[in-house]
């Protein structure tokens, strides 16, 4: 189908001007397919995967079909999971933003009833739900379907894999028969076909073809790598992309844990996001990420449907999927609203010819490519250092700093030394590294799987091999100095790793760090607010704080809630219960070479 422009669509003015400010004019194939139909009055079935826009083909004709005259229920759509309610809520919130008093409303488990029963007392005209939170309501008598004119079922085949078909029946038995009836599916199981012989009349198959399952913009690439060497690949990648906002996808629920574990203690903003977590933290984390306090999200596939978060840069498949579909849906999380993104996979062993039947399922071709030497890390960092000092010079104000460079001038020290120390100072020492393992002894960069090299010489997370030391934003005295990690400028010291390298778990041996307690204890812990004399002043970033908190602390970053950093301190929200701890480990810490007080704060 040709390129259909939003103006064609017969579309109010008022949805016009929302899609404008929202930023699209071309409608996706599914959209310029579905819509028309769709508004008609037509029952419409769409296999569509992840990237194509499907939320925007039925959110369009919610919106425009409903009477905000009525407070009644007239648009109720389904979905599998509270991540995704939440999104196509919000897709309907900016589409119906200029249509006068439409009101939408998200119900799903795990959310207070309290807000949800408040909603649906005042009136809302599309309720987006899922099952398990719809039934409850509609057995309370707070949840009205008897109008109800549009059902949606949004990621049918998910819900059936999560087992809601009697959950679907139950619901849509309480809808009029004289009904519309949507139905969008990544697959046609025979399920959904037993599903829509059931719920749908006469309806239009739309099929979105397999080449629109990815996003064109999306650069895939893989990388051969042995299990206990992922967490070692996994670090030089995000040094040498200088990934700002990233998701890595275990398979597991206790793999999440573990490598958030193992990047927070390596320096990194990491959160985990899993099935265990409750909604309040859940939505927490989430928060964090958008923001960009968090850089680095784990997470299983609970996170790979129905997350909308348009800057992510990177998708790593830390473990590979189990079918190809989950894939397609994974990296789909990167490459948003029109940007480039980058999806890499881990892959050995039996795990590459997985990786071609996602070639084939997909159509599309993933590329062989080699991780990184320690080499290209460092000039990646190096030229990031680079480019601050050329901004910093272009921007002037340097008159001061002149006078300064000029006092340290004299015989045969020239500027170009000054500079050079200066230098020396902000960048990693140049290290004696044993030789380059992980690339050895493959055609174009694979990794060895005999040779993991000897690492009982490596002291105190010193040698790394000069992988992108982190040691310099803070000093926690006798540890050494050194050097920070220019391309994040925070948190950023690295403990000693364990000789274990099948589990590639990290030692921790600080000096200052309690013991690392369970998250389990910061489950809806109440909040204090703490003062840190650090600031914009001091380069200090949000990222740089929570570092320095969980680090240094061993209590998991998702723990703890706003940071707000100002121009000459900061306001961190630490668990009420350690706050006491936390002021006293920060005793013996300097960021950004600044010594640390911490106290609660007055205010």
């Amino acid at each position: 189908m040709s390129k259909v422009p939003f103006t064609a669509l017969s579309l109010s003015k008022e949805v016009l001007k929302s899609i404008e400010e929202m930023g699209f004019e071309i409608a996706t194939a599914i959209q310029g397919e579905a819509i028309p139909p769709i508004l008609e009055g037509r029952d419409v079935i769409g296999q569509s995967g992840t990237g194509t826009g499907k939320t925007i083909a039925f959110a369009v004709p919610a919106v425009e079909k409903t009477d905000t005259g009525s407070d009644a229920v007239q648009v109720l759509v389904l979905c599998p999971t509270r991540e995704l309610c939440i999104q196509v809520a919000e897709q309907i919130g900016k589409l119906g933003k200029h249509k006068k008093n439409l009101r939408a409303l998200p119900i799903y488990g795990g959310q207070a009833y309290d807000r949800q029963l408040f909603g649906l007392k005042r009136g809302a005209h599309i309720v987006i739900g899922t099952p398990g939170r719809l039934i409850d309501h509609l057995e309370r008598g707070s949840l009205k379907l008897d109008k109800v004119k549009l059902v949606v079922l949004d990621e049918a085949d998910e819900m059936l894999d999560m087992g809601f078909q009697e959950d679907l029946e139950k619901i849509v038995g309480r809808i009029p028969a004289e009904r519309q009836t949507v139905l969008f599916s990544a697959t046609m199981q025979p399920g959904i076909k037993r599903l829509a012989q059931a719920f749908l009349k006469n309806p239009l198959m739309i099929k979105s073809t397999p080449e629109n399952l990815t996003i064109p913009a999306i650069e895939q690439a893989y990388m051969e790598v042995q299990r206990y060497q992922k967490a070692e690949a996994l670090s030089r990648v995000l040094d040498f992309h200088r990934v700002k906002l990233g998701i890595v996808f275990c398979n597991t629920r206790i793999g999440v844990d573990e490598l958030v574990e193992h990047l927070q203690a390596r320096g990194y903003s990491a959160e985990g996001l899993h099935g265990e977590h409750k909604q309040a933290m859940r939505d927490r984390i989430m928060a964090k990420f958008r923001s960009g306090t968090t850089e680095i999200l784990v997470a299983t596939d609970v996170a790979s449907r129905g997350i909308d978060v348009k800057d992510v840069e990177m998708v790593v498949n830390y473990d590979l999927p189990k079918d190809e579909e989950d894939y397609v849906h994974r990296i789909g999380r990167t490459g948003r609203a029109g940007k480039k993104g980058l999806a890499l996979s881990f892959a050995s062993g039996k795990d590459i010819f997985r990786l071609r039947n996602i070639e084939r399922f997909a159509k599309m071709k993933i590329t062989r490519r080699a991780v990184p030497t320690l080499d290209q890390v460092e000039s990646a960092q190096h030229s990031v250092v680079l480019d601050k000092i050329r901004e910093t010079l272009a921007a002037g104000g340097l008159d001061r700093f002149h006078a300064m460079v000029d006092t340290l001038i004299e015989g045969d020290v020239t500027a170009s030394d000054v500079a050079a120390a200066m230098l020396k100072l902000t960048l990693p020492e140049a290290q004696t590294r044993e030789p380059e393992q992980f690339n050895a002894g493959r055609e174009g960069g694979g990794f060895d799987p005999r040779d993991r090299g000897d690492r009982s010489d490596r002291k105190g997370g010193q040698d790394r091999g000069g992988y992108g030391d982190r040691g310099g934003n803070i000093d926690r005295g006798g540890n050494g100095d050194r050097g920070p990690r220019p391309d994040r400028g925070g948190y950023n010291d690295r403990p000693s790793r364990s000789d274990n390298v099948a589990e590639d778990r990290p030692k921790r041996e600080w000096k200052n760090k309690p013991a690392s307690k369970d998250m389990a204890e910061f489950e809806g812990a109440t909040h204090a607010k703490l003062f840190i004399n650090v600031g914009t002043l001091q380069g200090v970033r949000p990222k740089d704080i929570l570092g320095a908190l969980a680090g240094e602390t061993g209590i998991p970053g998702k723990a703890f809630g706003n940071i707000e950093v100002k121009e000459k301190h900061t306001i961190a929200e630490v668990p009420e219960d350690s706050l006491d701890t936390i002021v006293a480990v920060f005793k013996k810490v300097r960021i950004k070479g600044v010594p640390v007080k911490a106290r609660r704060a007055e205010f």
